[in-house]
Parts: C-alpha cells; structure tokens; sequence
C-alpha cells in the first residue's frame, strides 16, 4: 500500500510505478532497475521515505544484468498479465 508502492526486496525498491494526472492527461510508466549505477542514491532519500533503500537486478543476482536482457520477457508477461498487445511506436503501420 502506499507509500510502498513498487517492487521490494525487503527494505529496497526494484521498481517505482507511477502515475501523473495533468492538463487532462493521464500518464503512468515504472522504472525497473537493471543496472543502475546505486551511489546516486546514496544522497536523497529516495521516493521520500526514510530508511528505505534502492536495488536492482544486478545487485540481486550478483550480475550484470542490462536493460536488452529483460525487455523482451517483460514484454511478454506484460501482454499475458494484462490480455493485450503490444505494438511498438518503431513498428510501420
């Protein structure tokens, strides 16, 4: 529940998710963290709450894991969650 909204690894955040209503326009997205570079959160107290910190994939696993590797299987589990299809803005047509 909020705050908490996300993906947690026990105290840490793997992913944020958002939402932004505006001017008539609602906008939402997530941040997944592959490998992010983590000392920039060392200095603000990220997403506000205090004694919570920040993770990624490739801390978790113990490797490099980039961004290409999980696009598309997040991609695919995205389509089957939520019943749809994807259609890329690159696609002609």
């Amino acid at each position: 529940p909020p705050p908490f909204t996300g993906v947690w690894m026990g105290d840490s955040k793997l992913c944020a998710i958002g939402v932004h209503c505006g001017n008539h326009i609602t906008s939402h997205g997530l941040a997944l963290n592959c490998c992010t570079d983590l000392t920039w959160f060392e200095h603000i107290v990220p997403c506000g709450l205090e004694g919570k910190g920040v993770t990624s994939l490739s801390h978790e696993l113990g490797q490099r894991i980039a961004v290409s590797h999980v696009l598309e299987p997040f991609l695919d589990s995205f389509q089957e969650v939520f019943d749809c299809s994807l259609v890329s803005s690159e696609d002609p047509g």
